[in-house]
């Protein structure tokens, strides 16, 4: 079986959007990634860090789910990274209220050995020099290195950005972090720029309308599926790199037709996510269900046309 390598934080979480509040919940970018990416048979391993106060149930509940945890650093006395955040009316906006590091910031990757040849290298947003860390610990380069990134690292870590990005195969990020990594407003145009960067394949993130995939002079459109309850957007960019990271792994595929299916496997994961607080859509997702919406998106865009006089 294939094996996909996910790097990321694994934390906790406090939300308030208009709909409610939570209190600390499981939340992180390896904990989304992971449980979207182990829907598919492929196997999944997280590298990551928590501190002791990380509830051994939700250590139980990724490892049911076929999840390798043995690349979870657990930090005796340690407290594990905390993020609070509220989001608007306007889901697409949010405030972060807090962020404390903890444990992560003095995050030394170590990847397991059984690991170090994994075909796929999924890369959380982390700071770039641990992102670099983590490839040059892998014994053979994988066949696809995904990295996610965010405009906080393009502030204050440009040229390590830089250079992590010229390693990898795939970037995916938001339609405004683009434009600032770019310098272009023009979607299309920040795609070929950052192609530039290294990447062969750019996905482009648009939250509630959907992700942009480029490749050379080739662009494909994934829509998001109109949902009737939005509850909590936190963690749904995650849960799209997992499923796009998780059936590119089991596929064994790495073309452009690949990527296509990918990103709509990633976008119907995504599209769970945001039902529920955290975690718990994913957690409770049954493969009917996955399939049956899969079904929805395929019917979202299909259609006949005639282009004689058309």
């Amino acid at each position: 079986m294939s094996q996909l390598l996910v790097v990321g934080t694994v934390a906790f979480d406090a939300i308030e959007t208009p709909f409610g509040q939570t209190d600390k919940i499981l939340g992180g970018a390896a904990t989304y990634i992971g449980l979207s990416a182990s829907r598919f048979n492929t196997e999944v391993g997280i590298v990551s860090v928590v501190g002791e106060d990380f509830p051994q149930e939700d250590l139980d509940m990724l490892a049911g789910h076929g999840i390798d945890l043995s690349g979870v650093e657990i930090v005796p006395g340690g407290k594990t990274f905390f993020w609070s955040g509220r989001y608007h009316n306007d889901l697409n906006v949010r405030d972060t209220l807090v962020t404390e590091l903890n444990v992560l910031a003095d995050f030394k990757p170590v990847v397991p050995e059984h690991f170090k040849s994994a075909e796929v290298l999924m890369l959380g947003n982390l700071h770039p020099q641990v992102q670099i860390d983590v490839i040059h610990q892998m014994a053979n380069r994988p066949k696809m290195i995904i990295l996610d990134t965010m405009n906080f690292w393009m502030d204050h870590t440009w040229d390590t950005l830089v250079e992590v990005i010229s390693m990898v195969d795939v970037i995916t990020i938001n339609d405004e972090e683009a434009r600032q990594l770019s310098g272009q407003y023009s979607l299309v145009k920040a795609a070929a720029a950052i192609h530039q960067m290294g990447p062969k394949y750019v996905v482009i993130k648009k939250g509630e309308h959907g992700a942009l995939l480029f490749h050379n002079q080739q662009v494909f459109f994934a829509p998001a599926l109109p949902l009737e309850e939005v509850f909590d957007p936190t963690g749904a960019g995650d849960t799209f790199a997992g499923g796009l990271a998780g059936f590119i792994s089991a596929s064994g595929g790495y073309s452009f037709e690949h990527l296509k299916t990918a990103i709509i496997q990633g976008s119907n994961l995504a599209s769970f996510c945001v039902e529920k607080f955290g975690t718990l859509r994913l957690e409770q997702l049954d493969e009917q269900e996955r399939i049956q919406r899969l079904e929805q998106f395929k019917n979202l865009t299909q259609f006949d046309i005639s282009l004689q006089g058309a």
